[in-house]
């Protein structure tokens, strides 16, 4: 952060270091006391700053820390509600991977504080290919969120998944071709991902759906294609070996968040079969299913985000075991 200044007491919120360094007489003991209870209580950030000044006022509050979103939903224009989500404010932060997406909505869905943040932008500017996924992550990881809930559309690559469903998938097969997959560009991080998604999230979510008597599967293998374009008709059937449903944003949303310690869920609505059945699929056909769905994807989130608590899983310990955090 650019505007810090040297003069301080500085806390980093990363290892299992608290560094205290360049002391005021004006800073008391207090000071100190509260930078390492700040450190010790709050979630691992990754380069998180912490600067208590002179008059005893931490940079960021530990108050403001304390009331960090731990929930996020990642979507579409239609999975932003005004009607639920009661807005608290914005933030538009930078990261060492630039903007993400467009900026982040910090409010409150029946009652959890959720972030909530455009994945293609709040005008849809930014195509598969080119979401930056890598912001918007980190950006995510640094507001505090440990839980990531992903909203989006899929095509079927099997029967028995018709449109309107939702799939909760359970495996992912990348087929993309160009896009930045990790934030370990300078070292070697081997981290092994054999079950991708956050089972406790999954659970709840299969739960929600179950007691509301929609439509819905727990399991499945999401195929993650390069888009924009859709499949050719050969292509999806060669897909229809491999997987059940098929998208263009999950890779590499997905492992981005392992590789930062945070849960992963995605709640898939199908909106066509893709293009190995009858009907070719379109743009229209699939934002007509989508709206047609909205309503009970939205119900699901309200349901299902209070049951959000303490996670049974272990997602971060993928990323520390091979030295991601």
């Amino acid at each position: 952060m650019s505007d810090l200044k040297p003069a301080a007491v500085w806390t980093t919120v990363a290892g299992s270091r608290t560094n205290v360094t360049n002391v005021q007489p004006s800073v008391s003991a207090a000071d100190i006391l509260i930078s390492s209870v700040m450190k010790k209580i709050l979630r691992p950030h990754r380069s998180l700053m912490i600067q208590i000044c002179p008059k005893h006022r931490p940079f960021i509050s530990l108050l403001e820390f304390l009331n960090m979103p731990k929930i996020a939903v990642i979507g579409g224009t239609g999975i932003y509600n005004p009607d639920s989500f009661e807005t608290i404010k914005t933030v538009f932060p930078d990261t060492p991977y630039g903007k993400p997406s467009d900026e982040i909505m910090i409010g409150k869905i029946s009652g959890v504080e959720v972030a909530f943040l455009f994945r293609h932008g709040r005008s849809h500017r930014y195509p598969p290919s080119s979401v930056p996924y890598k912001a918007n992550m980190w950006a995510l990881k640094e507001l505090g969120c440990e839980y990531i809930i992903s909203a989006c559309a899929v095509g079927s690559l099997q029967i028995e998944y018709a449109p309107g469903d939702l799939v909760i998938p359970t495996q992912f097969i990348d087929f993309t071709k160009k896009r930045d997959y990790t934030f370990f560009d300078k070292k070697i991080v081997h981290i092994s991902i054999p079950d991708p998604f956050c089972t406790y999230l999954n659970r709840i979510f299969d739960d929600t759906a179950e007691k509301m008597g929609i439509r819905h599967h727990l399991g499945g293998a999401y195929v993650c294609i390069e888009g924009p374009r859709f499949s050719t008709r050969a292509e999806s059937k060669m897909f229809r070996q491999f997987g059940d449903i098929i998208g263009m944003t999950l890779v590499p949303e997905c492992q981005l968040a392992r590789e930062l310690g945070m849960c992963y869920c995605s709640l898939a609505t199908v909106t066509d079969y893709d293009m190995w059945h009858e009907e070719d699929v379109s743009i229209e056909m699939v934002v007509k299913t989508m709206n047609e769905c909205l309503a009970k994807v939205l119900k699901l989130l309200e349901l299902g985000l209070p049951k959000i608590g303490k996670s049974d899983c272990d997602c971060i310990e993928a990323a520390k075991e091979c030295g991601a955090l």
